[in-house]
């Protein structure tokens, strides 16, 4: 499967181990960065060409990342068209 990934700089080292294990599972990553760790970088700056590749047809899916996912979630809500909706989860231990 294509799968859009990014993140905001709350995820920067998280979005490389989760590219590495989709990879590892026979999935292709389009990574919509950052490229590099940035503590002032605006989420929206990524979300939205992720969910833009998956409104496409570009990306068969997405997976985003950050702080809170919240602010992340309605970023690529904003692009997804009826049908394709970004869902938060959240994990029960933070990363630190």
């Amino acid at each position: 499967m294509k799968l859009a990934i990014t993140t905001d700089h709350a995820g920067f080292e998280a979005l490389k181990e989760l590219k590495a294990f989709l990879e590892s599972l026979g999935h292709e990553c389009v990574d919509y960065g950052p490229n590099e760790f940035d503590a002032e970088d605006d989420y929206p700056e990524f979300m939205f060409p992720a969910a833009r590749a998956v409104a496409s047809g570009e990306c068969e899916r997405g997976v985003i990342m950050g702080g809170s996912g919240q602010g992340e979630a309605m970023a690529a809500n904003r692009i997804l068209g009826f049908g394709q909706r970004c869902s938060m989860a959240r994990s029960r231990q933070k990363r630190q």
